[in-house]
């Protein structure tokens, strides 16, 4: 496990595993759960937000959209239905050319503080991997809510799939209030928020600092404390979710589960038309 993230080759993970690969120079990474056959489920904007091209958080390539077409791996990657996020890929796809790594669970306090940044581990225990992948395929067919950068993106997708685990305000559903900072349960968005905050926060200790190291060290240490209590693995306020109950549980429905059922107008009763006597000869 290296200070930055855990790479291995392909022929090291198995179905259920939580991967994940660095965009744009290690800018931010992309999460999804491999279901085994070289496929990939993971979560994105919905198809008719109309990012085609990019998505704001992962960069989703036009060929995991319109993959189906020009894919050379199998024909069903890109299978999307049009009012959910979550997609199907090859891994070649999900992958982009770059480099695969495993994201790794139950990591003990001091490796997970130890990391360079967030979007890598957690010290929450994962479930078994074949029920990662029930979920995953479940959720492909049912979606994963909407898409958000800071609340519900591809890395809470992958997340619940490998725990089970949603904040208690969202299980409610109640999405105005979703832990410490307003953060769902991506590590990758806490260090993203965790940054400017740690310089905010940490600035009147930086007085008592000595030098630029002294400062330096505040810093620090104030972003991993905020990266280490919005762990999943740490937090007090997530609670176990079964796949087949969230949909109802939080409201996540399709738009055609939603209309309204058309009302049947009553039959009219057929008239029977008189039969006509036979005519005595």
């Amino acid at each position: 496990m290296g200070l930055l993230s855990h790479r291995v080759e392909r022929s090291e993970i198995r179905p259920g595993d939580h991967i994940y690969t660095w965009r744009a120079g290690y800018t931010y990474s992309h999460h999804g759960i491999y279901v085994g056959g070289s496929k990939v489920v993971h979560f994105t904007r919905k198809k008719e937000a109309g990012t085609t091209g990019l998505d704001s958080a992962v960069a989703v390539s036009s060929i995991l959209s319109q993959g189906s077409d020009e894919c050379p791996t199998f024909p069903d990657c890109g299978f999307q239905l049009p009012d959910s996020g979550v997609i199907l890929t090859c891994l070649d796809c999900f992958l982009r050319g770059g480099a695969l790594h495993r994201f790794e669970y139950g990591a003990p306090p001091a490796v997970f503080l130890a990391k360079l940044r967030g979007g890598t581990c957690t010290t929450a225990r994962a479930d078994a991997p074949e029920l990662a992948v029930h979920r995953a395929m479940h959720l492909l067919q049912n979606g994963f809510g909407d898409y958000d950068v800071f609340e519900n993106n591809c890395e809470d997708f992958a997340l619940y799939c490998k725990t089970g685990l949603l904040p208690a305000a969202v299980a409610a559903g109640d999405d105005d209030e979703l832990g410490p900072g307003g953060i769902g349960r991506s590590g990758q968005a806490a260090s993203a928020v965790g940054v400017p905050l740690a310089a905010l926060f940490s600035t009147p200790l930086k007085l008592l600092a000595a030098g630029p190291l002294g400062m330096a060290a505040v810093t620090a240490g104030v972003y991993c404390a905020g990266r280490y209590i919005t762990d999943i693995g740490v937090r007090k306020d997530v609670v176990k979710v079964e796949v087949e109950h969230l949909s109802a549980h939080l409201g996540w429905r399709r738009a055609e589960a939603q209309e309204p059922v058309k009302k049947k107008q009553p039959e009219m009763p057929k008239r029977l038309l008189p039969l006509k006597r036979k005519r005595e000869r």
